[in-house]
């Protein structure tokens, strides 16, 4: 093979790698999928078998206009057959996967409507960002191939969200200006001029022992031409791009409600990630205020009890510049992690009937990404992966890194959290359709995220006043967001108006504080479904105990929560009240 790249002048060698790679990666294949009916089976089989375009022209996706148009026409017929079918005689499973499958496409609609594929970026991520995922370790010789496609398939994948963006500014949709301070890292960390310096590069530097030593030869000449070709150059268009195009152009107003109607696609993203339409912007900011004032009734009890002498703000800073809460080293933080972890690990038994196969690992944040990245996120893997999930923390920057909310982190990102979730979704039985098995609603999701920080409690993972106190200040650090995120996108407030507000009223770090603000303008909605989550599930569980009493049972209640994976919060709602008249007839 390297006697006939030799052959190939540097224009016409990307061809060649796209044609042989594509060969090499792919078989023949059709597109088709089953006659459409109003069978409600059928109609879900229609779903999950449709395509939308050729992985094989397109291994890195396909984001153009028409594409997102035809995928909301689709979406369309799909809801019209739907709304013909009678849910008597159904089922509870069927049932919830017409209800979900109704919310799902109504979301791909909304996604072209509203033009959401114009604004491809947030402040901690992006189109380019999304790249990095794609970099893992490679196991086998067809993960090789498939990784260089994919690789090779980069110019395409920019040339099609330069077009999006492009038409974002002209239409008015794009993101904020400010969100964008530091964002020159997620494009310049990967303009190397050592290609084996470059992240892309990182999995051909352990290749899988079962290649031929032909095979690894050839892998490695094609990767270095890669790197140098495409990759670093892909990653030089985007810096021109977003310091000469975009970034002067994009807006200078922070809310929602600033865009082409923004106060209807506000209105959207509250009704998306509530997973309900009985809330407004006004609602939920009250709520916000309400569950700031009792937690901080709470927090100042702590402060009383460990004879703080000082305000709530001393407080606050104490906790910001004192050195015991922080760890000295990246490594140190990792280790009181994985000991956290460990711990929480051996409480499940107690509070679950069933647990996860797929096990999980702490991983950092990967250097490319940590500057702008969250504290801490969970990283999953298909079901019949090798990989392992991962709960990520970041060790970027130790002095914004708390130790005392690390128990909350890791509950959250870990077990009985996102891991615990998230995998036991994607373990769910044949009963349950594929797409509700890779299904992720956050106001189910991210509100067992917050609901597990409260379970916590009970499991005896905070150990110390101030890990209790680490816990209240997540609690109203999700609290807050009910209030800044409708300030910013309802309100009219300011960034320094969120900024100060929160920095009021968590013990997060000023670094935190400034990355979460960003994420709240760049994400409209999103940060609401936390909270209004978590009050939904124990909402449910104060319910079921109050009415069952001494019949209540915590790891039954935990498996009616979970057993059928993702759901809207109605439907969990009305699968807790069946819970709860089948313990009472029993």
């Amino acid at each position: 093979m390297i006697g006939i790249l030799n052959l190939f002048t540097k224009r016409n060698r990307l061809i060649f790698f796209t044609c042989i790679s594509l060969c090499l990666l792919y078989g023949c294949g059709n597109n088709e999928t089953n006659t459409p009916s109003i069978d409600l089976q059928n109609i879900i089989e229609d779903y999950q078998n449709h395509k939308g375009y050729d992985k094989k022209e397109f291994p890195l996706g396909l984001f153009t206009k028409e594409y997102y148009q035809s995928e909301s026409e689709f979406a369309k017929t799909k809801l019209n057959e739907l709304s013909k079918i009678d849910i008597i005689g159904l089922n509870d499973t069927e049932q919830i996967s017409l209800e979900l499958l109704k919310f799902v496409l109504q979301d791909k609609i909304d996604f072209y409507e509203f033009g959401r594929y114009l604004n491809p970026l947030l402040s901690d991520a992006g189109f380019h960002t999304a790249l990095v995922y794609k970099v893992k370790p490679l196991a086998n010789y067809e993960q090789v191939k498939k990784y260089l496609n994919e690789l090779n398939a980069i110019p395409d994948f920019v040339d099609q969200h330069f077009v999006n963006l492009q038409e974002g500014l002209e239409k008015g949709v794009s993101q904020s200006r400010v969100i964008f301070n530091g964002y020159e890292s997620t494009y310049n960390d990967h303009i190397v001029k050592d290609y084996t310096d470059s992240f892309y590069y990182s999995p051909f530097k352990s290749l899988p022992k079962n290649l031929t030593e032909t095979q690894k030869d050839s892998v490695l000449t094609v990767a270095k031409t890669l790197i140098e070709d495409v990759v670093t150059p892909q990653f030089n268009r985007i810096k021109v791009f977003f310091e000469t195009e975009y970034l002067p152009k994009t807006r200078t107003s922070i809310g929602a409600s600033n865009l082409p109607n923004g106060d209807l696609f506000y209105q959207n993203r509250i009704n998306y990630y509530t997973t309900s339409t009985k809330y407004t912007a006004d609602d939920i900011h009250q709520i916000g205020l309400d569950e700031v004032a009792r937690i901080k009734v709470e927090m100042q009890k702590i402060i009383s009890d460990l004879n703080f002498e000082g305000s709530f703000a001393n407080f606050f800073k104490f906790l910001r510049t004192d050195a015991q809460f922080y760890a000295k080293t990246p490594n140190e933080l990792l280790i009181a992690a994985r000991d956290i972890a460990k711990r929480v690990d051996a409480q499940l038994p107690r509070y679950f009937k069933t647990l996860p196969r797929k096990p999980y690992g702490v991983a950092p944040v990967p250097d490319a990404i940590a500057p702008k990245y969250t504290t801490g996120r969970y990283v999953g893997t298909s079901k019949n992966s090798t990989e392992p999930g991962y709960y990520w923390v970041n060790t970027y920057d130790l002095p914004s890194r708390t130790l005392y909310t690390l128990p909350a982190l890791t509950v959250h990102e870990a077990v009985p959290g996102h891991h615990l979730q998230g995998s036991l979704n994607k373990e769910l039985g044949d009963s349950i359709p594929k797409f509700r098995k890779n299904l992720y609603l956050s106001a189910y999701g991210e509100g067992w995220g917050l609901y597990s920080e409260f379970l916590a409690d009970e499991m005896g993972m905070y150990t110390t006043p101030y890990e209790q106190f680490g816990k209240l200040t997540y609690e109203m650090w999700r609290a807050c967001r009910l209030v800044v995120d409708t300030g910013i996108h309802s309100k009219g407030w300011t960034r320094a108006q969120v900024v100060d507000y929160m920095a009021s009223n968590t013990a997060l770090s000023l670094l935190e504080v400034n990355t979460e603000t960003d994420r709240y303008i760049s994400w409209p909605g999103q940060a609401l479904s936390y909270k209004i989550g978590e009050l939904k599930i124990r909402e449910l569980r104060k319910k079921a105990e109050k009415e069952l009493g001494s019949e209540f049972d915590i790891r039954e209640f935990h498996e009616i929560i979970l057993e059928q994976g993702t759901v809207t919060l109605s439907i969990l709602e009305k699968r807790i009240d069946r819970y709860i008249e089948h313990v009472k007839n029993k």
